[in-house]
C-alpha cells in the first residue's frame, strides 16, 4: 500500500475514545489566523504553507534558539491550552534529507521550556533518537520501555499520520505511526500530569498538518514563554 493510500485510510479513522473524551481542538491551517494559535521558540523559523491543497504549519529553517538544557531546538506550542489525559492525532512530513536522526517531534505535558515530554520520531533508533524523552531541568533522558528500530519518512512529499495517547492515572504514553493499530513506542511516567502540546523537530525541517486533540477537558492557561508570530 502506498504512503498516500495509508494516510487516506488513516484519516478516515476516528480513534476509540475513552468515556468522557471529546474533541477539544482541531486545526487544518487553512486560514492565516491559524498562526495565532501558537507560540514558537523562534517565530521566524515557521510559516503557513499550502501545496496541492494541503495546508500546514511549516518549519522552514533551524531556529535561532538555544535551549537551556539539551532538548529540541525547533518547537511551536499550542498556546494557552493545557490538557492532562489526551489523544492527539496529527499529520507530519519531513522535508530534510535521509539520515539516521532525520526527525520530527511531538511535545506534551509541557510546563516550561525545561520541563516537558517529547517523542522523537526518527529513521533509526539509538539512545538519543526514536524514543520518548523527558526534559526535567536537565539534558533529555529517554524513558520508553518499548520502541521499534525506526520509521520510514520516505520522500520529502510523503505525509504520515501520528497518534499520541496519554493517560495520567497510570502514566502511560503510547505513540502510533501510520497504521495506528500497534504502538511504536510505549512509556510510563508520572512526572508531569498536564501541560501544553507542541510540534517541531530536534534539528531538522518539516510540516505539521490536520491537528486533532480529544480529551476530557482542555483548560485555558496563558503560555508565559516563547513568542507569537508577527504575521
Amino acid at each position: 500500500m502506498s504512503v498516500m493510500a495509508t494516510l487516506t485510510s488513516a484519516k478516515d479513522q476516528v480513534p476509540t475514545l475513552p468515556k468522557g473524551y471529546k474533541l477539544v481542538y482541531q486545526q487544518d491551517f487553512s486560514k492565516a489566523k491559524a498562526l495565532q494559535d501558537f507560540v514558537m521558540a523562534d517565530p521566524k523559523a515557521w510559516k503557513l504553507s499550502q501545496i496541492n491543497n494541503h495546508s500546514s504549519l511549516e518549519l522552514v529553517k533551524q531556529s535561532d534558539y538555544k535551549p537551556a538544557v539539551r532538548s529540541p531546538v525547533n518547537i511551536a506550542v499550542l498556546a494557552d491550552k493545557v490538557v492532562g489525559d489526551f489523544i492527539l492525532e496529527v499529520e507530519l512530513l519531513s522535508t530534510t534529507r535521509e539520515y539516521g536522526h532525520r526527525d520530527m517531534c511531538l511535545v506534551f505535558g509541557m510546563k516550561s521550556p525545561t520541563e516537558f515530554y517529547y517523542t522523537h520520531l526518527a529513521s533509526n533508533a539509538d539512545p538519543h533518537a526514536h524514543n520518548i524523552f523527558i526534559v526535567n531541568n536537565k539534558e533529555r533522558e529517554n524513558i520508553a520501555r518499548e520502541t521499534t528500530g525506526g520509521i520510514k519518512w520516505e520522500t520529502t512529499n510523503a505525509w504520515h499520520k501520528v497518534r499520541v495517547e496519554r493517560k495520567i492515572s497510570d502514566g502511560s504514553i503510547k505513540v502510533y505511526f501510520d497504521d495506528l493499530t500497534k504502538p511504536i513506542m510505549v512509556a510510563e511516567d508520572k512526572t508531569f500530569t498536564s501541560g501544553y502540546l507542541g510540534f517541531g523537530s530536534f534539528d531538522d525541517t518539516g510540516k505539521i498538518g490536520n491537528i486533532k486533540v480529544w480529551a476530557p477537558k482542555m483548560e485555558k492557561q496563558k503560555t508565559g514563554f516563547y513568542q507569537r508570530s508577527e504575521h
